[in-house]
């Protein structure tokens, strides 16, 4: 996604499936056995099963995703390059995230130059390992398992802040980032293109709110390193046998550290919030759930509770404003780009209409049980 204050129309990689295998062979040195599109955003995403020939054996089939970056977001290859060591440190660290198949040159990334007459295009492909597990917008979200990824969430910013360290780390300061929840006033330039929406008001409550009520107070939160986008298309999960009170579900895979940037830990806990709203039968529950797993690693303080409302609210006026502008960029992709829109209008509806005080009771009551007998 663009890092510019005004995003740019972004040129989503089209290579072929052909241009795809080749591109692997070439880089990598393997022989693609079997090769198919994945839905993506702005990036162009393949799953791909490969061999490579191994001294003195037969040859060993393994899964990959391939992963080809846009053109514009290449030119920032410091980004990407501190994002991949993230993802190689968060593996070590022992968490389900991917690592990069190194190329025949011993990189973790290639820059591929594709020339288009007019001009020269460069592209970053990566080929990262493939995670087992099905994403959580598939499944029923019960109350362990939100319980376990608010905690998963808070091990992971936590181990970065305290841990991580590499000299381009600096790349990950993004504060023109139209994705950065601390830039959701940014949104008025794109709500025109909702037109004469039932949803504007609320979109335009969300913004002010957020204006006046966050903006002058993020100097109260405390810093950190965030994903930045854990929806519910983003985190993988598997059947988890051993699991007690019948929470049969476990985390198996966290994707897409694209997003990804210096923020605060009560950026991550609403961000996580508000995706996993999205498919609920019980929107309103889902904050609680998530907010007891989080606090049960990282406590909030009492402003970044008070901020915890207007900050799920501004990320789902974020989320779906820049859907419906990006959908005008890439009509092609629509259906993938506005799959949070099914539902996620009704979710800030139903903030917006029931206030601030109310849902807050909702959330921390449900965290306080938590405190009192553990997760259920």
């Amino acid at each position: 996604m663009s890092a510019e204050n005004k995003q740019q129309p972004l040129k989503k990689p089209a290579f072929s499936k052909k241009q795809a295998t080749e591109l692997v062979q070439k880089i990598f040195g393997l022989t693609v056995l079997e090769l198919k599109p994945l839905p993506s955003y702005d990036d162009q995403n393949f799953y791909v099963c490969a061999s490579a020939a191994l001294e003195g054996k037969a040859e060993s089939a393994q899964t990959f995703l391939l992963k080809i970056i846009n053109c514009e977001d290449s030119q920032n290859t410091e980004l990407i390059e501190v994002q991949t060591q993230v993802m190689i440190f968060l593996n070590g660290e022992g968490f389900p995230v991917q690592t990069p198949h190194s190329t025949k040159e011993g990189g973790i990334m290639f820059l591929e130059s594709v020339d288009t007459g007019s001009a020269k295009r460069a592209y970053i492909v990566r080929l990262l390992s493939y995670l087992p597990g099905k994403t959580v917008a598939t499944i029923h979200t019960s109350p362990p398992l939100l319980y376990e990824l608010g905690r998963m969430a808070a091990r992971m910013d936590k181990t970065l802040t305290e841990k991580f360290q590499h000299p381009l780390a600096r790349s990950l300061h993004r504060g023109g980032f139209i994705w950065n929840l601390a830039n959701v006033p940014l949104l008025e330039q794109y709500i025109h293109e909702l037109g004469r929406s039932e949803y504007l008001d609320a979109v335009k409550w969300a913004i002010d709110q957020f204006r006046h009520k966050i903006v002058p107070n993020l100097h109260s939160f405390r810093p950190c390193i965030i994903h930045g986008d854990l929806n519910d298309h983003n985190i993988l999960v598997d059947t988890d046998f051993t699991s007690p009170k019948g929470s049969q579900y476990r985390v198996s895979g966290i994707l897409d550290f694209s997003d990804m940037s210096y923020g605060y830990y009560v950026f991550e806990v609403a961000i996580l919030i508000m995706y996993m709203m999205i498919e609920s039968k019980e929107p309103l529950s889902v904050g609680g759930h998530v907010l007891a797993g989080y606090e049960s690693i990282v406590p909030l303080t009492e402003e970044e509770r008070d901020a915890l409302f207007l900050l799920v609210s501004g990320r789902f006026a974020q989320s779906l404003v820049m859907a419906a502008h990006t959908t005008l960029l890439q009509p092609e992709n629509e259906e993938y780009l506005m799959t949070t829109s099914k539902t996620g209008w009704k979710r800030l509806l139903l903030l917006f209409e029931m206030g601030q005080k109310a849902v807050e009771m909702i959330w921390f009551n449900t965290a306080e049980a938590y405190a009192k007998k553990g997760p259920s």
